[in-house]
């Protein structure tokens, strides 16, 4: 007998993308279900039910038929074996600890939408954002000089900066609790330390990771200047994955930038900037080493998923075991802290 389900078909599917993103598999899978999910949503349960009851599911746009399998078995309350089976393989904990941490975290302050390069749409972000449990999620695409990511233009950010209010006023409308998609930037450190970005843009914004993301062999030292150059920038929060190294994944593996960690994590700790725990898998940035270094250092930190897919925002609870192994005081992890006081800090 099949296992009874209630979830609904958009349930069904979005929590089957959800699962194979979680578990980094080809994004072209995700796209089915993420499709069909949308191409039923504006229809009525009934519509969708008689569908399925007259086969002509796969007559929707977007609907083929591993999906309309889907559908079908949500209509008849059974739990589909597509999603029976992802809930095996990859619904379980990504890790052995990390687990009372990421309970404390209230949010995540680095994710990317369809804007630049991740694979959603903005409201998708932020409704799974909501499902686990966060209080906040900054949206951070990428700024201009990063081509290849379809960084954002001054004109281009400015428009989003309007999409970010419709969401949370259709959130707020819709009951959405106490949720709020917080608007923020991933902004390229240039050559000399400047941020790509404008600066009176930048000061419209809630949060500001500055990462490097080109001329990662830079001499040592004048990448010790260029990363600190940005620290002292007062719109910068976070230093984003610091080395920019790569350890595994469909990218390859790249070792991480050269410079003086002692001298970037001081200045970070002078500044009040947050040194990132990137928890991407195949960046495990910064190493154990630096990462321990900046401990030491006094700084302060912030454990983000890097997400550019709504199930990657589960990312999180890698980066909180690498905290707790490396004894890290959680009120040193900026997002454990209430909305109210990481935004008083970001723009103090």
């Amino acid at each position: 007998m099949s296992e009874p389900y209630d979830g609904g078909p958009v349930a069904a599917l979005r929590r089957i993308a959800f699962l194979l993103e979680r578990g980094r598999e080809d994004t072209y899978k995700v796209k089915a279900y993420r499709n069909a999910a949308a191409a039923i949503l504006p229809l009525s349960s009934d519509q969708v039910a008689a569908a399925v009851a007259d086969g002509t599911l796969t007559e929707l746009p977007g609907v083929g038929a591993s999906t309309a399998k889907v559908v079908a078995a949500a209509v008849r309350g059974e739990l589909p074996d597509r999603l029976a089976a992802l809930e095996r393989e990859h619904g379980g904990p990504l890790t052995a600890g990390g687990q009372e941490l990421r309970a404390r975290l209230r949010g995540d302050l680095h994710s990317h939408s369809d804007w630049s390069d991740g694979g959603s749409p903005i409201e998708e972000m932020a409704f799974t954002a909501m499902e686990l449990g966060h209080e906040y999620l900054v949206l951070t695409d990428h700024s201009p000089r990063l081509t290849v990511a379809h960084g954002l233009s001054p004109a281009r950010l400015t428009r989003q900066l309007g999409v970010v209010d419709a969401v949370n006023d259709h959130l707020a409308s819709a009951g959405g609790g106490d949720f709020t998609l917080l608007k923020g930037i991933e902004v390229d450190i240039l050559d000399d330390g400047g941020l790509d970005q404008d600066d009176a843009l930048l000061a419209q914004l809630d949060v500001r990771v500055a990462s490097v993301h080109s001329k990662l062999k830079m001499d040592a030292d004048a990448m010790t200047r260029r990363m600190i150059g940005a620290v002292r920038n007062p719109r910068t929060n976070v230093l984003g994955h610091c080395t920019g190294r790569l350890v595994t994944g469909n990218r390859g593996t790249r070792p991480g930038s050269q410079f003086d960690a002692a001298a970037v994590f001081a200045a970070c700790a002078e500044h009040d900037v947050a040194v990132e725990i990137n928890s991407r898998p195949e960046r495990r940035d910064p190493p154990t080493r630096l990462l321990e270094l900046a401990r030491d250092s006094g700084c302060v930190f912030s454990i983000d998923s890097d997400a550019h897919a709504p199930g990657q925002l589960d990312f999180l609870v890698y980066g909180c075991e690498r905290a707790e192994q490396a004894g890290i005081d959680p009120d040193r992890i900026v997002n454990t802290w209430p909305r109210e006081r990481l935004l008083a800090w970001a723009n103090r």
